[in-house]
């Protein structure tokens, strides 16, 4: 079976796809830091769009998504993105949790497995 990697780093990859699931590394704002839960959630559900998109796949097809937040006190406000962006129907297996997050000027992280087809 093959592995396809995708933007390939020397840390990580962003996304790995196996068999048919595609894995994405956790995602931080890399368009937003140090901007509000609200604006690095968008930020990151759109890098997300894109890495699905480039694994063949996309939101409607998640099987999991697990969210880090520095603040659970900002759970609300991002919760608020999440929803507008999910598709109805196709809601993953979710956690979120508080964690100390590698850099403080990011403050959402999140990763996500998805079916390809």
């Amino acid at each position: 079976m093959t592995i396809k990697r995708i933007q390939v780093g020397d840390r990580m990859s962003q996304a790995v796809v196996h068999g048919n699931v595609c894995y994405t590394a956790g995602q931080v704002a890399q368009g937003a830091p140090g901007a509000s839960a609200a604006d690095q959630t968008k930020d990151i559900l759109a890098s997300i769009d894109g890495l699905l998109a480039e694994a063949g796949t996309d939101k409607t097809k998640l099987i999991s998504a697990t969210i880090w937040l520095a603040d659970m006190g900002d759970f609300a406000e991002m919760n608020a993105v999440w929803d507008a962006w999910v598709s109805p129907g196709n809601t993953p297996g979710r956690a979120c949790v508080e964690s100390k997050l590698a850099m403080p000027q990011f403050t959402v992280e999140i990763r996500v497995e998805a079916a390809v087809d």
